[in-house]
Order: structure tokens, then C-alpha cells, then sequence
């Protein structure tokens, strides 16, 4: 297997949805480009004009509670820290290859990247789909509406008009 496939798997695992957003924890990140978190986020810190709010934020403590709970992520990466992780979007994470400039971190940056456009084109191809699936539904539900109808009239002329009773008379009333 090669390099870029083997971080293309675990990347899968590592990109999660928070506040909205597709993101990277500061920790994994750290882990992937080959350095300490301790030494990724100094870099950030150190260039923190080059990371406004949509390219990275602070997540809560209750937001990584969530997804230690919700994807199994380690204790062991959060225990011992004093600031909450920090989360990267696909701009931030694109910005770190600016401050990160040994040859592996860009190797990285360039496989997840591409992981970012893929899952883009994936739900942009699921978006089209639903669309499709949308259409259909409308399609064929207008054609029950007139298909009950035909099936309504149909039993109708199907079903024989009722025989009257003859009264027998002189029983009763």
C-alpha cells in the first residue's frame, strides 16, 4: 500500500462534523503530519492571523465529550491538556501547510486535501441523486392519484348494481 492510500484510510476516520462543519482535530492532525500537538498548535499560535474563525475554532469541552462518545476517540490524546483541542476546517487545514513545512506534513496536506474534495464530490453526487429520487416520487405520485381513480371507476363497473328486495306481502306490516 502506498503513502497516500494508507493516510486516505485513515483519514476516513479522522474527519468529523462539528458545529455544522467538516472538520480535523488539532491532535490527529499532529499525529498524521509527524510532530507533537504541543508543537503543531505553537505554529498556529505563532501565525494565528492566518487562521480566522472559519479556518479553525477552540472546541468546547462538551463538544469533544460528543465525539469521544459518539467516534471512540482516545482519552489518552485529550488527558493532560490545559486548552480545549483545536478544530481545522478544509481552509485551515490548507493554511497549516503554510506553517508546517517539512516534507511529510505537505504530504500529508496534499492526501487530505484531496480526501476533503473527494468527500465534497460524493455528497454533492448524493445531493443529485436525492434530487432524482425527489422527481420520481413527484412523478409517480401524481400518476397513483389518477391510477386510483381508473381503478376506482373500474371496480365500479365491475361491481353489479344491487338486486332490489321484493317485499312479500302480506307478512307483518
Amino acid at each position: 500500500m502506498n503513502f497516500e492510500n494508507s493516510v486516505s484510510s485513515v483519514l476516513e476516520k479522522k474527519i468529523y462534523s462539528v458545529r455544522g462543519q467538516r472538520v480535523m482535530l488539532d491532535f490527529d492532525l499532529a499525529n498524521l503530519y509527524q510532530v507533537t500537538t504541543a508543537q503543531l498548535n505553537q505554529q498556529v499560535r505563532r501565525n494565528a492571523y492566518r487562521f480566522p474563525g472559519d479556518f479553525m475554532f477552540q472546541l468546547s469541552n462538551q463538544e469533544l465529550t460528543n465525539l469521544k462518545s459518539q467516534f471512540v476517540i482516545s482519552s489518552s490524546t485529550w488527558g493532560g491538556r490545559r486548552k480545549p483541542a483545536l478544530a481545522f476546517t478544509e481552509q485551515g487545514i490548507a493554511m497549516l501547510s503554510s506553517v508546517l513545512k517539512s516534507r511529510p506534513a505537505i504530504e500529508v496536506n496534499i492526501t487530505i486535501m484531496r480526501a476533503f474534495v473527494q468527500m465534497r464530490q460524493i455528497l454533492i453526487s448524493n445531493t443529485d441523486l436525492e434530487n432524482k429520487l425527489k422527481d420520481l416520487e413527484t412523478k409517480y405520485e401524481q400518476h397513483d392519484s389518477e391510477l386510483k381513480l381508473v381503478f376506482e371507476a373500474i371496480r365500479k363497473l365491475m361491481t353489479p348494481p344491487p338486486i332490489p328486495r321484493k317485499r312479500i306481502l302480506g307478512l307483518g306490516k
